[in-house]
């Protein structure tokens, strides 16, 4: 528990150096749009994204066969992209994560895809090794509601492969604060309650 205090700790202090070093000038721009990109997909895209780190990321639309175009090419290693309306999301959805995550997320979304199915490929995935693992430590932000204005936020926290022997957290969330989900597989996270 307290490794993983010290390192949550560790990289809070990190992002806040950083956002203060760059507080000591001008923001620079976000960078441009790719061609054929709209600002409104951007715009809803980064809704998930911490403010600090929103106007530099990377920005893709998902497209039907689980490939994706990129509508902004980002300066940093997060990635966001609308999810609105696709299978186990809100009717207004939201995601970022690390630009690492990428094939995960498309693994997912293919599962997700396979409606009754999906469970049942996720566990064989598991079973055989095939599923693809986020990296870790990376954050997925999430957005979403029945709409935009009812819409809230959820951050979880990947840590494949861990438990609670590796890490001191309890695998359910009885005790109130930070727990770990999935315990032992490569889709173990960390869940931060009220996010």
């Amino acid at each position: 528990m307290k490794r993983i205090l010290v390192t949550v700790v560790s990289v809070l202090a990190l992002a806040t150096s950083a956002a203060a070093q760059q507080g000591r000038g001008a923001p620079p721009p976000p960078p441009p749009l790719e061609p054929g990109a709209s600002q409104a997909d951007v715009d809803l895209a980064v809704l998930a994204a911490p403010p600090n780190l929103a106007a530099q990321a990377t920005v893709v639309k998902w497209k039907s066969d689980f490939t994706y175009d990129t509508l902004r090419k980002g300066t940093n290693r997060l990635v966001c992209y609308d999810r609105s309306g696709q299978p186990n999301q809100q009717p207004f959805a939201a995601e970022c994560t690390s630009i690492a995550n990428l094939e995960r997320v498309a693994q997912n979304m293919r599962f997700e895809a396979a409606g009754d199915k999906r469970q049942a490929m996720l566990d064989a995935a598991e079973k055989d090794g095939t599923r693809v693992k986020p990296e870790y430590g990376s954050i997925f932000y999430n957005f979403g509601g029945p709409d935009r204005e009812r819409a809230r936020g959820h951050m979880t926290v990947a840590v494949p492969g861990a438990t609670t022997q590796s890490t001191g957290l309890p695998d359910n969330n009885k005790m109130g604060g930070a727990w770990i989900m999935n315990a032992g597989t490569s889709t173990a996270h960390i869940m931060v309650p009220g996010h």
